[in-house]
């Protein structure tokens, strides 16, 4: 009689154990421990590279006008903001990297998908995609400005060739990857043509899709930069590359470094502010990150 009495609460033990497994462990992270953690260390990273350039520069390991001192820097992204065109720069450049960049997701997106879907289209221009991956997109610009001339026009197609294949060769990675079972249950469950594509390979191509994205930004910002670097014209007005050419014509070398600067703190800040927690967001979805 005691045994049956037990073996009720056993199971109920067991079961709340297996539940407690299963429960994820919500709480809110402690701004304190969000600064330590996220904050501190690349704030730390970058006052250790200000003081080993500072040394460089006390050292005088090279000449005063080959390599400035970060107030001299200073001074030049200073001189730029009380004249109103620190952030007029920046933003020409990054209005124009962030269309290409939807432009090239908006044609990369469904061109991943045919080729990831159509044996004959993969075996036809599957290998294209490749080779124009690995092509620097400096190559593009010549053309583009014989084609089209000194304008925006010019800068989105050199955008265009060079994130589209990255875009559409990541899709492609992650159709691949997706498990064939998840495929054939989705057909019995009804989900065929594009319902299955939108249901099923999707969703489950999420990972590869994103990776493709990052990498497609990162291609549109570099194609960016090379094409206003060589391709240079008033009518363009001033963007990011255009004033790190500026700066090496003038022989302006602290110009030059802060248009470096502004170039990387824009692609950190775009990884940040976008990838970053879209990455978190379908790592969660699939309960591979603990909530906070």
């Amino acid at each position: 009689m005691a045994g049956t009495d037990t073996k009720p609460d056993d199971l109920a033990g067991l079961e709340a154990g297996l539940d407690a497994l299963d429960t994820v462990q919500v709480r809110r992270t402690p701004v304190r421990e969000v600064l330590v953690r996220k904050v501190l260390p690349p704030v730390l990273a970058v006052a250790l590279v200000i003081v080993v350039w500072q040394l460089l520069v006390r050292a005088q390991v090279t000449d005063d006008y080959k390599l400035p001192s970060p107030a001299a820097v200073w001074d030049s992204a200073s001189q730029m903001w009380l004249q109103g065109t620190l952030l007029d720069v920046v933003w020409t450049s990054v209005s124009r990297g962030l269309l290409g960049f939807l432009l090239a997701v908006a044609i990369g997106t469904p061109l991943g998908l045919l080729v990831a879907r159509v044996r004959f289209v993969r075996a036809a221009i599957g290998p294209v995609l490749s080779g124009l991956q690995s092509l620097p997109s400096v190559a593009w610009v010549a053309p583009a400005v014989i084609w089209l001339g000194l304008n925006d026009r010019m800068m989105y197609a050199v955008i265009l060739l060079g994130a589209v294949p990255s875009v559409a060769n990541g899709l492609v990675s992650g159709v691949d990857q997706v498990p064939p079972l998840f495929l054939r249950a989705g057909r019995t469950l009804g989900a065929t043509g594009l319902r299955g594509t939108r249901h099923i390979v999707l969703p489950a191509a999420l990972p590869g899709y994103l990776a493709g994205l990052k990498q497609g930004w990162a291609f549109s910002w570099r194609s960016l930069m090379a094409a206003e670097i060589i391709a240079s014209s008033p009518d363009l007005g001033l963007g990011l590359g255009q004033l790190l050419e500026n700066g090496r014509n003038n022989a302006d070398m602290p110009g030059v470094f802060l248009a470096i600067i502004l170039i990387l703190f824009v692609g950190i800040a775009i990884d940040l502010l976008v990838f970053s927690p879209l990455e978190r967001w379908v790592l969660r979805s699939r309960g591979l990150l603990v909530k906070n």
